[in-house]
């Protein structure tokens, strides 16, 4: 009974891991167990049978967000307890969360058997902030070398530069331990922004602080900009981009995931970071392993076809040992992408979020 509890699968999905000796980053598929985290490789479009490895989750502990890669701000970071560290990235914000949360009720179930005691973190969080120096905090957060990274961020066509977004202060607030919760972030963001430290960079942040309560100010949200006040003397200013892709890349994000694409010309399986965006509708595609925030390809939605391929037999024009839930897109100019998700379902989402974008 306890080796058929051990081998329940309470979660499975592509992540992108760091190697241990050569840092250099790859797509591996991931399948949580209730003592382990096993991964493993795909190769030529369907994933091996062997495991790659084997993180055990007893003891170990868990860091959401880990924010020291600058380009990667979507890392969690899992230490062992005998020590070994291993960084992990996910496609999007709530899936790295789902992850660590997942993995955290894992490890508390496993600590609880063994008779030891699970801290409980909403009590030890209800005083954190009583009293705390908005001052102090700011001057961190401006911190050149340890604060947040300013960038540039494109919403509805236009260029802003040098702010971040809510997501990525409330990301950062929880890193350097100022907040213990997204929500206690929240709190300490909005007090910011109310007194003056922070203000608010396009439409949609300026719209929440134009219409919500005190409590719900500031949005833990990629597509709310922030900035820091004018008062404030510039630093390390980030020069403005004049990527030919910007307009394409200003639609509001509406799905992203990892997906299994066939190249053009090798047609090779490579796992890449799909992102879906409307108004303009584009489909980008980015290479996980580099840290590279441009896309390494992409298309308009506009008069696109998008399929369901079976999975009986291999259809014409995709080579390899495939796993199977493929789907076509043809676009407007007749080239035919052919691309494979995890699961049917995945699958499904992926085909009728395309759908209504065309």
């Amino acid at each position: 009974m306890d080796a058929d509890k051990n081998n329940a699968v309470l979660r499975e999905g592509f992540l992108v891991k760091r190697g241990h000796v050569v840092h250099n980053w790859k797509a591996r598929w991931f399948v949580l167990k209730p003592d382990k985290l096993l991964y493993y490789k795909y190769e030529g479009g369907r994933r091996d049978s062997c495991q790659r490895g084997k993180i055990p989750l007893k003891d170990c502990v868990l860091t959401c967000p880990f924010l020291e890669h600058e380009a990667r701000p979507l890392v969690f970071k899992l230490r062992t307890a005998s020590g070994a560290d291993h960084f992990l990235e996910a496609c999007s914000r709530e899936e790295r969360d789902q992850w660590a949360a997942d993995i955290t009720a894992a490890r508390d179930k496993l600590r609880t058997a063994d008779g030891g005691k699970v801290k409980n973190r909403q009590k030890a969080a209800g005083s954190h902030l009583h009293n705390i120096d908005l001052s102090k905090v700011l001057d961190s957060m401006y911190d050149v070398h340890s604060g947040i990274r300013m960038s540039n961020h494109v919403e509805q066509g236009s260029t802003y530069s040098n702010c971040f977004s809510g997501s990525a202060v409330v990301d950062w607030l929880v890193s350097v331990q100022l907040a213990l919760t997204r929500l206690e972030a929240v709190t300490l963001a909005s007090a910011l922004l109310e007194e003056g430290f922070l203000r608010t960079v396009g439409l949609r942040s300026m719209e929440a602080l134009r219409t919500a309560g005190l409590s719900e100010q500031f949005m833990d949200d990629s597509t709310a900009l922030y900035s820091f006040s004018d008062s404030l003397k510039k630093r390390g200013s980030v020069k403005a981009e004049t990527s030919l892709s910007a307009m394409e890349l200003s639609g509001q994000v509406m799905k992203t995931g990892y997906l299994l694409k066939q190249g053009h010309r090798r047609k090779n399986w490579k796992v890449r970071l799909f992102v879906l965006r409307s108004e303009p509708a584009f489909l980008h595609y980015y290479d996980p392993t580099k840290d590279d925030l441009s896309p390494a390809g992409g298309f308009s939605l506009r008069g696109c076809l998008v399929s369901s391929l079976e999975d009986n037999g291999v259809p014409s024009g995709v080579k390899g040992n495939i796993q199977g839930n493929l789907f076509k897109i043809i676009t407007q100019s007749d080239t035919h992408y052919f691309i494979q998700a995890p699961t049917r379902q995945e699958k499904m989402d992926w085909i009728d979020a395309i759908r209504e974008q065309t």
